[in-house]
C-alpha cells in the first residue's frame, strides 16, 4: 500500500495554502468574523469557483469534484491553519453528506449542485446541545434521545393539509443564523410513536426565526433557530441514525485534520518567536527547558497528524483521531500563550484565536475523554464491540 498522497492531493493542499496565506491573515480573520455573515463572502466564492471547495467530496453526478474524505481532510488542514471562517464544515462535512445519503433524487438534484458551486450554504440543526451525540461521536445515537424528548421536547413535526409543519427550537447550530438550507432533526408520530426524521427547511421560510449567538470562538459561528409552524420537506423515509453516525465519522476526520493544521501553525509561530525573543542576553529558544517543552508539543502534533491522515483513509478512526488532534491543539495553543510572555496573555494576540478554537471544538464535539471512551466502546477494547441499535433490534423480545 502506498501511503503517500497523490500529486493531485498535494496540488489541492499547495493551491489552498498559497491562497489562504495571501488572503486570510489574523487581521483578515478578525475583520471577517465581525461582518453580518461571519465570513468573507468574496473569498468563499473564490474558493468555490476556483477550487470547488464545497463540492470537493461530492460525486460529479451532482456537480461535485468527485474526490473523497482524504481530499476534504487535506483542505480542512489548510483552512485550520488559517482559522478560516467559512461555511465549509457545516456545508461540506455535515449537510451535504446527509443530503447525499438521505435525500430523494429530486432533492439531491435540486440542492447538491448549488451547494457544490457555493451558491447555497447548508447546516444540520439538532435540538439542544447534542450535536456530538447526534453524530455518534460521544455515545450511541440510536435511541434518538439527542433530538429532545416528550411532547414539547426538541422539534416536533406534524402533517397538515398535505404539508409537514415544524415547531420547536434548536440552539448552537453551526452557521445557523446564515445558512440557506437547514437539515432539521424533528420528532414525528406524536408522543407514543415518536420517530426522528430529517427535514429540509429553506432559510427564507415563513415562521423561521434565527439569531446569531455570542460564542467563545468567533471563527466558528453559531445561531439559534426557532421554528413556528414552518413548512419542511421530508427527506427519504429511512432511519437517519446510520447516516448520521457515518457523517459523524467523516466529519470527525475533517475536524481532526483542521485541528492538526491549527496546532502545527501555532507551534511554528511559537518556535519562530522563541528564536527571536531574547532574555539574559540570549534567545529564550536556546534554553533547554524551552526546547524540551516545544519538542514535546512537536511530537504530539505529529502523532495527531498521523492519526488524522489515517482517519481520512479510514473514517472509522475519526473519533479517536479527533480526540488526539483537539488535545494537541489545546496544548500547542496553551504553550504559545505561555512562551509569548506578557504579549501572549493579551486577548489581541492571535494565540488566543487558536486556544479558543480548541476549547470551542471540544465543547461542540467532545469532550476528549468521551471521544476516547466512545472509540474504545466501538472497538471493543474493554469488551465485545457494541453493535449499533436499530429499530429491528429494539423490536426483538428478550428471552429469559
Amino acid at each position: 500500500m502506498d501511503a503517500d498522497f497523490t500529486p493531485e492531493q498535494h496540488e489541492i493542499r499547495r493551491t489552498l495554502h498559497t491562497l489562504l496565506t495571501r488572503r486570510c491573515g489574523p487581521d483578515e480573520v478578525k475583520a471577517a468574523v465581525r461582518t453580518a455573515e461571519g465570513y468573507d463572502q468574496p473569498l468563499w466564492r473564490q474558493l468555490a469557483k476556483e477550487l470547488g471547495l464545497p463540492g470537493l467530496a461530492l460525486p460529479e453526478a451532482y456537480g461535485g469534484v468527485g474526490c473523497g474524505p482524504a481530499e476534504l481532510a487535506l483542505a480542512c488542514e489548510e483552512t485550520g491553519r488559517a482559522l478560516l471562517p467559512s461555511p465549509l464544515l457545516a456545508t461540506a462535512a455535515l449537510a451535504a453528506p446527509l443530503l447525499l445519503a438521505l435525500g430523494t433524487e429530486p432533492q439531491k438534484h435540486a440542492y447538491l449542485p448549488r451547494l457544490a458551486r457555493g451558491e447555497l450554504t447548508a447546516t444540520l440543526a439538532v435540538a439542544g446541545t447534542a450535536l456530538a451525540l447526534a453524530l455518534g461521536l460521544t455515545g450511541d445515537n440510536a435511541d434518538g434521545a439527542w433530538a429532545g424528548g416528550g411532547r414539547a421536547g426538541g422539534v416536533q413535526a406534524r402533517q397538515a393539509d398535505g404539508e409537514w409543519r415544524l415547531y420547536g427550537e434548536a440552539a448552537q447550530v453551526l452557521d445557523g443564523h446564515r445558512a440557506d438550507l437547514l437539515l432539521v432533526a424533528a420528532h414525528t408520530g406524536g408522543f407514543t410513536r415518536s420517530r426522528v426524521r430529517l427535514f429540509l427547511v429553506r432559510g427564507d421560510a415563513d415562521g423561521l426565526h434565527r439569531a446569531r449567538q455570542t460564542t467563545l470562538d468567533e471563527t466558528r459561528s453559531q445561531g439559534k433557530v426557532q421554528l413556528r409552524e414552518v413548512v419542511g420537506e421530508l427527506m427519504a423515509d429511512a432511519e437517519p441514525v446510520p447516516a448520521l453516525a457515518a457523517t459523524g465519522r467523516t466529519a470527525a476526520a475533517a475536524l481532526a485534520a483542521e485541528a492538526v493544521g491549527a496546532a502545527a501553525h501555532v507551534l511554528e509561530r511559537t518556535v519562530a518567536y522563541v528564536k527571536e525573543r531574547e532574555q539574559f542576553g540570549r534567545p529564550i529558544g536556546s534554553f533547554q527547558a524551552v526546547k524540551h517543552r516545544l519538542a514535546d508539543r512537536y511530537v504530539q502534533v505529529q502523532a495527531a497528524r498521523s492519526a488524522a491522515y489515517y482517519a481520512a483513509w479510514d473514517p472509522d478512526a475519526g473519533g479517536l483521531a479527533l480526540a488526539q488532534a483537539l488535545e494537541a491543539l489545546r496544548s500547542a495553543a496553551a504553550e504559545a500563550i505561555q512562551l509569548h510572555g506578557g504579549i501572549g496573555f493579551t486577548w489581541e494576540h492571535e494565540a488566543h484565536l487558536y486556544f479558543k478554537r480548541a476549547s470551542s471544538d471540544e465543547l461542540l464535539f467532545g469532550p476528549v475523554p468521551l471521544l476516547r471512551a466512545r472509540a474504545a466502546d466501538r472497538a471493543g477494547l474493554f469488551g465485545p464491540p457494541r453493535m449499533p441499535e436499530t429499530a429491528a433490534t429494539r423490536a426483538q423480545p428478550v428471552v429469559r
